[in-house]
């Protein structure tokens, strides 16, 4: 007898992650012998410092070190987070109280969105913007309310356009998700911008989430949504050691609110996950402790910086124009005109170049002109990949 089982209707409303079902398209043709370079993802390639992981060398030596930990976080970790706080953005937050470890900033999405969103409630999403933002609000049952991010407007929220759309909307809007500096455009954060934020939040009883974990590349300047007086009151922030401290597969990150937000954010995650393992909370607090101005401008500006510059050379060689003020871990750029659709450049990049880089239409409509190129790829790869397409481009145009 055939089993008529059927998945949960949600899953209708999203489909797999593009990088996922990407990199198995990527892994076909490297497996056929055509040797994709990537310049998609953003997951460094650079390791931690070498105290972060003697530390986690030397935790997980010690018998005493493979049990339970507590979901709150080991207090080592929580008070690392708000020292580093402090030392980077001048920011006062309770590591008792106002800090909440999280395994990677996806997983904050989801819990943040439980716990502040009953189904029906809408959440303000940018355009263009994380995936994730979009896909884990469809799949918890609310509703979806893009707001805009345009080139003209520097990458930044339109305040009047917020308020017409909280003026205008039929249902009550629960969370706001802004992420600065941006991904996937490179706008930079602004104090003026959270200002503003703040004082929306306020005024309309919505919480403003920032999602920052790129405040460290390219840059010097260490802007936080909760720098603004009265933001902790109204506001969440993400931040993340992925991009900061060259540990993406070691899923450690941080949320900054005040305790009874800590509270209801505590209430959903105690329910879905357990806390890491020991070795790798000591060792992201020995890195969030340690790690100095020094290791910083190598590992996160003097590094990308080099290698922004070859992504440049790929925008020019083709055609795209970007904005060469921005910041973070990719480069942004619109395609020329001579292309009808996105998907027709970076297709063609990928099986005739071997190059693999992101259609900007994956972070929504606002983006369907504009491709993103990574900058986590060795100098020597990126380089090649500049080769490719110049040779590919040459010989298309004989």
């Amino acid at each position: 007898m055939k089993m008529k089982i059927q998945p949960a209707d949600r899953l209708s409303l999203v489909s797999e992650y593009y990088f996922s079902r990407k990199l198995k398209e990527v892994a076909q043709l490297n497996a056929q012998g055509k040797d994709i370079i990537s310049l998609a993802i953003g997951s460094p390639d650079m390791p931690p410092s070498e105290q972060t992981i003697d530390k986690l060398c030397e935790v997980a030596r010690r018998p005493d070190s493979h049990g339970y930990q507590p979901t709150m976080g080991t207090p080592e970790l929580r008070s690392a987070m708000a020292s580093f706080y402090k030392r980077w953005y001048d920011v006062d937050v309770d590591p008792k109280t106002e800090v909440l470890p999280l395994i990677g900033s996806k997983e904050g999405i989801l819990h943040v969105t439980l716990a502040f969103c009953n189904p029906g409630d809408g959440v303000l999403v940018p355009n263009p913007g994380y995936p994730t933002y979009t896909s884990l609000s469809k799949l918890l049952g609310t509703q979806v309310m893009n707001y805009n991010l345009r080139e003209d407007n520097g990458w930044q929220p339109d305040f009047d356009e917020l308020e017409e759309i909280v003026q205008s909307s039929p249902r009550e809007i629960r969370l706001m998700w802004t992420n600065y500096p941006n991904m996937p455009t490179g706008g930079r954060a602004q104090r003026e911008t959270y200002e503003r934020l703040v004082d929306f939040a306020q005024r309309h009883n919505i919480v403003v989430v920032n999602d920052n974990p790129y405040s460290f590349i390219l840059s010097r300047e260490h802007l936080s949504l909760l720098q603004v007086p009265g933001a902790k009151d109204c506001c969440i922030e993400f931040n993340s050691m992925s991009k900061s401290h060259n540990m993406p597969g070691w899923r450690v990150g941080m949320c900054m609110t005040n305790s009874t937000f800590i509270s209801w954010i505590m209430k959903v995650k105690s329910n879905i996950d357990s806390g890491t393992f020991r070795g790798l909370q000591l060792a992201a607090a020995e890195a969030l402790n340690t790690n100095s101005q020094e290791w910083h401008d190598m590992a996160n500006i003097e590094t990308y910086a080099r290698r922004r510059r070859i992504a440049e050379e790929i925008m020019q060689q083709l055609g795209c124009k970007y904005d060469p003020t921005q910041v973070g871990m990719f480069l942004w750029g619109k395609i020329p005109e001579s292309y009808a659709d996105v998907e027709d450049l970076t297709e063609r990049i990928l099986h005739e170049a071997r190059v693999f880089i992101t259609p900007g239409f994956i972070f929504g409509s606002n983006g369907k002109r504009y491709i993103r190129i990574s900058l986590c790829a060795k100098e020597e790869k990126m380089q090649e990949a500049l080769k490719r397409i110049e040779a590919t481009l040459h010989k298309n145009s004989l």
